[in-house]
């Protein structure tokens, strides 16, 4: 068989294609190369983006009294004083953007003006948090990226 250039460039392109076809293989099938979406229904959550404009803005019209701090004992969310605790209904989400499967959406049972979440319940690290709730027919709504 006599080897020229024709020759080559055809090995050539065969090797390229096999390359390719190895990457591709290995990222569709290794789970090490996982994609996970932030959310399923992400063009539902575009469409609600300007409802909760109004739920944000009132939320930072309470100022420093709607706080999120992170301490020893896990996560503390505190509300402001003047409420009763008992009719505040509500989430918080926990969005942990490394690791889909530690995402967690807890519904707000308070009986003081401040509710912990258990550092049992979070690993260490950044968690996008997510409070909504209701209060007197008024809705708020406070986003913030914690480092735990």
């Amino acid at each position: 068989m006599k080897f020229n250039w024709g020759t080559g460039i055809v090995i050539g392109i065969i090797c390229f294609v096999a390359f390719i076809l190895q990457y591709v293989l290995r990222v569709q099938f290794d789970s090490k190369y996982d994609n996970e979406l932030v959310t399923e229904n992400y063009y539902q959550k575009e469409v609600e983006i300007d409802a909760n404009r109004l739920k944000i803005e009132n939320a930072l019209a309470l100022g420093n009294s709607l706080r999120m701090e992170p301490t020893k004992e896990g996560l503390k969310i505190y509300f402001p004083e003047d409420i009763d605790s008992k009719q505040v209904k509500g989430t918080i989400s926990l969005y942990r953007p490394s690791n889909q499967a530690l995402d967690q959406t807890i519904q707000l049972e308070l009986s003081s003006n401040y509710l912990l979440i258990p550092k049992s319940r979070l690993v260490d690290g950044r968690w996008d948090v997510t409070l909504s709730y209701a209060y007197n027919g008024k809705e708020y709504l406070k986003q913030q990226t914690l480092i735990l």
